[in-house]
């Protein structure tokens, strides 16, 4: 008779292992486990797995003041591809492929600004059901600093998710990867409308912008922009995409207004 308890313990020493963030070099092989999977073990709907992944994520995103990520095609089909790579060879790390998760992403067609992964696997010799593999996944990378960090990161708008069974061990390998495409980077505009040049810093680098002119910057990641104010004190800003710093002259400094972009919602 097989002992369940040691099961329990090899799974969860799974999880902890797989919701470290490892480095990108790291390739671990993984081997078939010990107790084999149970002739009557329990099989969890994938589909349904990788919906529930993205719905407690954009709940666990909403708590923390995130913005929702919403799905998209082609980095869903980098995530599908990862996770079938490693459950085909049972290669677990970010470079199992040789290649990186940017690479891949670009591969597919994905021209980003910013793209991240989290990979987690997971193995049970009596199955999961659906919600117990998602939760497992959701559960192990929000507690490991590196993956949290990938979940909650401000600037990114788009996910991907998948989850794949090798055939030959049992193990289901789960890819996560977020995004933000170059359509949505963060272009804004400083416009002077003062009667000297304007000095100003974008993320601690100096610019100017002479009078009546106007400098356009795009960033892959919302910047923050600084101004000497009146008092010799700093006004700082963190343009939306699509704005516009209007600067004016001001009493010991300058006077900055945010104003959206003609032909810009507010």
């Amino acid at each position: 008779m097989i002992d369940r308890r040691s099961v329990l313990f090899l799974t969860l020493s799974l999880l902890l292992a797989a919701g470290a963030y490892a480095a990108d070099d790291e390739v671990e092989v993984i081997k078939p486990p010990k107790v084999p999977p149970a002739d009557d073990e329990k099989k969890p709907d994938l589909s349904r797995v990788v919906k529930q992944i993205v719905q407690k994520t954009n709940a666990f995103r909403k708590d923390e003041g995130r913005a929702p990520v919403e799905a998209n095609a082609t980095l869903t089909k980098t995530a599908e591809a990862f996770a079938r790579y490693m459950a085909r060879t049972d290669r677990y790390g970010h470079t199992a492929d040789g290649s990186k998760h940017t690479e891949r992403a670009k591969k597919q067609g994905y021209d980003y600004c910013v793209v991240l992964e989290n990979i987690a696997y997971q193995y049970e010799s009596d199955g999961f059901t659906s919600e117990q593999l998602a939760k497992g996944y959701f559960e192990g990378w929000k507690k490991s600093p590196g993956h949290r960090k990938n979940m909650l990161d401000p600037d990114v708008t788009e996910t991907g998710v998948a989850v794949a069974r090798s055939a030959k061990t049992g193990y289901y390998y789960a890819v996560q990867m977020f995004g933000r495409p170059k359509s949505q980077a963060y272009k804004f505009a400083v416009v002077n409308r003062s009667r000297a040049t304007v000095s100003y810093k974008v993320d601690g680098k100096d610019y100017t912008v002479s009078r009546n002119s106007t400098r356009t910057h795009t960033h892959c990641r919302q910047p923050e922009v600084s101004f000497a104010a009146a008092g010799g004190e700093e006004k700082k800003i963190k343009p939306q995409a699509g704005e516009r710093l209007l600067v004016t002259a001001g009493k010991g400094g300058v006077q900055v207004t945010t104003q959206k972009a003609p032909g810009k919602k507010p």
